[in-house]
């Protein structure tokens, strides 16, 4: 190798951050082979260097990360959240470091920014970990599809709500029961929150839409709705009718000039592709105008999957680095407008209770009617006090899917809605 040694610099030491280091240690000879340089970890910074971390040696360990992001090549942000990380990594952008990071938190918060920040220091900002743990997903959708217009990205990125979902349907059992096996099993925080409310998906689709669309997104422009309301009797509803409950982070194109990003339970139909994805696995259906359709499938997260991901990006930057120049960059020209959830065009699922007696279906008709919604399918399950319809609708805005709900339920002849979910992925769309 006839290049000097790049300087590493890993902040965080937890679950991704330790095998991070455990990786580039053990494989280091390889790593430096494929980079044409010596890859050399300067220091990992932690709050308490006290505490032993198995496989990371002890001198490695600092709590002075300010002195590592003043003299690294390449610095790897594991730490998490948004402060002290972005202050950090500008900081080691300005001292003209190369930065990964797998926080999803902090790139749908202020990526542009960031981005921005590594071209004016002309350095590289990579972070392919952030998504979808160790699935190639971003680098294919930057540069593989470059040449190509994105139309839509469709996925199930939260491995933890995958797993609550997948049980739900094959175990018929209630949330609050999965949600505990969840957490006994490690798959699920003592704090669900982010994950259940759809925050960490959320997250996940901004950087999605951000990349597919050139456009900056941030969390605050995704509709965001968790699995904290989905029962058992959604589950049986979906059974019926030959679909599944996933919860699914969407972002779309809805005309030249604007996009929808949204995340929230959605039924999908068996033959859908991401439909027979379980347990903690991550997949993500790209439609583009060439190319057509395309899926990435894999670990969507998990301290390994998650380590091997950071490390083709440190790769990846190093290369770089060696080359004397930068990757490709993300680019943000478009600017295209982000909607509001009410522009959006869904089909849906509606489960009301009903009155058993004449003229209920026509008075249901009306209303649907009025608000421009077209009724797909409809059956009556059944009678007496336990009268019920379940209703399917072709695609309408989201807004009037709200109004025609809003019209269902001043009607005399409804008792109750006892269950409304967006419908994606059936064929025609």
């Amino acid at each position: 190798m006839s290049s000097a040694p790049l300087k590493i610099a890993v902040l965080g030491a937890g679950t991704v951050g330790s095998q991070v280091v455990r990786l580039l240690q053990e494989q280091g000879a390889d790593l430096s082979a494929r980079v044409g340089a010596e890859l050399k970890i300067i220091g990992v910074a932690v709050k308490d260097p006290a505490r032993s971390r198995h496989g990371i040696n002890p001198n490695l360990l600092t709590t002075d990360s300010k002195s590592l992001v003043k003299n690294c090549d390449i610095l790897i942000e594991v730490m998490g959240g948004i402060e002290p990380a972005k202050s950090l990594i500008l900081e080691a952008m300005q001292n003209g470091a190369s930065v990964v990071t797998a926080n999803k938190a902090l790139l749908a918060r202020h990526g542009s920014e960031l981005l921005v920040a590594a071209d004016k220091a002309g350095v590289d900002l990579y972070f392919e970990a952030s998504v979808a743990g160790a699935i190639p997903l971003l680098r294919p959708i930057r540069e593989s599809l470059a040449g190509d217009t994105v139309n839509r990205v469709m996925g199930i990125v939260n491995g933890t709500t995958n797993f609550i979902l997948s049980k739900m349907e094959t175990d018929g059992a209630d949330y609050q029961d999965v949600l505990a096996e969840a957490q006994s099993l490690g798959y699920a925080e003592s704090d669900p929150t982010a994950d259940v409310e759809g925050h960490d998906a959320a997250a996940k689709a901004a950087i999605l839409a951000t990349l597919a669309f050139h456009t900056p997104v941030t969390i605050d422009d995704v509709y965001c709705e968790g699995i904290t309301k989905v029962t058992k009797a959604d589950m049986d509803a979906a059974e019926s009718m030959g679909f599944v409950i996933k919860l699914l982070a969407v972002a779309e194109r809805q005309a030249q000039d604007s996009i929808v990003v949204r995340v929230h339970p959605t039924m999908v139909p068996k033959s859908h592709p991401l439909a027979n994805v379980r347990g903690v696995f991550n997949a993500v259906f790209v439609e583009a105008e060439s190319a057509g359709e395309l899926m990435f499938f894999g670990r969507g997260a998990g301290g390994a999957p998650t380590a091997s991901a950071v490390l083709g990006d440190v790769v990846a930057a190093a290369r770089n680095r060696v080359a004397g120049g930068v990757g490709p960059r993300d680019t943000s020209y478009a600017a295209l407008k982000c909607l509001d959830i009410s522009n959006a065009h869904t089909r849906y699922y509606i489960h009301i209770k009903v009155a058993d007696k004449p003229g209920v279906l026509a008075k249901i008709a009306t209303t649907f009617a009025e608000n421009k919604v077209s009724i797909q399918v409809l059956h009556q399950d059944g009678h007496g006090d336990d009268a019920t319809l379940v209703i399917r609708t072709h695609k309408a805005t989201d807004a009037a899917l709200a109004k025609t709900l809003d019209g269902l339920k001043k009607l005399d002849v409804v008792d109750s809605v006892i269950g409304v979910m967006r419908v994606e992925g059936e064929q025609g769309e």
